[in-house]
């Protein structure tokens, strides 16, 4: 298939998928130097099982899911399964409704590898029923009224209370989040992904549709990924806007690489990370594969670092997921007193925000982004959300880390303002 008619193969398909009740795309958008996806393009429609539970059992009935089919398996892990892995409790309302943890086995699966479409669960004949189908008629709808949940003042405030904490040697760094949200919102959740993913297009991106409920994800961040006996993480930490000027887009670009404040804060995740990948690695097999990368996006230029190891013949795949779980990038260092200081800072749930998406192989691989850069929508009640956040240390500038938050989120308001 040629670029173009890629492109409209996975229009079809992911109008196909969006018939089922539940569905799952997960698309790299083309970024071949990613040396560890496998898979261009992967589609997952109708369940033929399915697993939806909250947190408390919730890894332990994933591994005995993963045990009792031992096929393809796609999900989703909530930010709030923090609260059974340790002792934490999340204090804010569920507005969107989204489940702790939802995995299901596909009626069909169809993946795309070099330009080629196979399905690789159900009929082969599926792929001619997604050819013929007619094209989508765009409809409209009232642009959302997009609300802070906190104003401006109150984010400055709440910086500086976590700077405080730092000099006070409670923690190094934390992630801290504000949400943008909507009430009485009415989109197609499918032509807002379509034209996201158009602005944004990035490395992990996803549509997950479970029921009434949707993940529109525009994600650059892998979480943790399984290939053979090594897995893979790559936390972000670093961000930097784009310029129209080639010049100085370069010059921002070399900027970002020599900022002493966001290697701080990226190497800081990277210590927490090669902590983590320790309880599921063959011992000394923990290495940085790649310090202070630095990758360009249509909006933004990250820095990206890439930790792996051997993974130890003993561990399980899920728990594998489990012991690197919540994900450091969106927590801090020490996790677990930074997962404290989060809920009494921030006002809004979690959720899936900050958690994950991605899927299991049958022998044992697998693959999981980061749920950022992503809009959330609760169609029965017309919720619609979105979170933004930063890494916080000593060094961070309040009004600074403001405007970076305006900045992850401008590909989402531009999305929903259909622009």
């Amino acid at each position: 298939m040629n670029t173009q008619d890629l492109s409209v193969f996975k229009h079809q398909a992911l109008q196909w998928a969006n018939q089922f009740e539940v569905c799952c795309c997960l698309d790299t958008n083309g970024y071949s130097s990613d040396p560890y996806s496998k898979y261009d393009f992967l589609l997952a429609a109708g369940t033929a099982h399915q697993l939806h539970t909250q947190k408390g059992n919730a890894f332990e009935e994933l591994k005995s899911f993963y045990n009792t089919h031992a096929d393809w398996i796609f999900g989703m892990l909530s930010y709030e399964l923090k609260d059974e892995l340790e002792d934490l409790q999340s204090g804010h309302d569920n507005k969107l409704g989204f489940p702790d943890l939802f995995f299901f086995v596909p009626e069909y699966l169809i993946a795309v590898k070099n330009g080629v479409a196979e399905v690789l669960i159900g009929s082969a004949a599926v792929l001619n029923t997604i050819s013929t189908l007619p094209g989508y008629n765009a409809s409209s709808y009232d642009i959302p009224v997009i609300t802070p949940r906190i104003g401006k003042d109150a984010y400055l405030y709440k910086v500086e209370k976590l700077r405080r904490a730092i000099a006070k040697g409670d923690i190094y760094e934390v992630t801290f989040c504000q949400e943008f949200f909507a009430e009485n919102a009415a989109i197609d959740p499918y032509q807002v992904y379509r034209h996201l993913n158009q602005i944004s297009p990035t490395p992990f991106s996803g549509f997950f549709k479970i029921g009434d409920k949707y993940i529109l994800s525009a994600s650059p961040e892998r979480f943790l990924c399984r290939r053979g006996k090594r897995l893979f993480s790559q936390p972000i930490k670093g961000t930097a806007r784009r310029s129209s000027d080639t010049g100085e887009d370069m010059q921002i670009k070399t900027a970002l690489y020599h900022n002493s404040k966001e290697q701080a804060e990226n190497v800081m995740i990277v210590d927490l990370v090669r902590n983590d990948l320790t309880k599921s690695a063959v011992k000394g097999s923990v290495k940085v594969e790649e310090l202070f990368g630095i990758y360009t996006f249509p909006q933004v230029h990250q820095m990206i670092s890439t930790v792996s190891c051997t993974i130890s013949p003993d561990v399980h795949p899920v728990d594998a997921v489990k012991n690197t779980f919540p994900i450091g990038s969106m927590t801090g260092a020490p996790k677990v007193r930074a997962m404290e200081l989060i809920e009494e800072t921030e006002c809004s749930r979690r959720g899936i925000y900050s958690g994950t998406l991605g899927y299991f192989e049958p022998g044992g691989d697998f693959d999981f982004n980061v749920v950022i850069r992503s809009i959330l929508y609760n169609e029965s009640n017309r919720y619609l959300s979105f979170q933004v956040g930063g890494a916080i240390t000593y060094a961070s500038s309040a009004e600074a880390e403001y405007e970076e938050c305006l900045l992850k989120a401008s590909a989402i308001i531009k999305t929903l303002k259909g622009q």
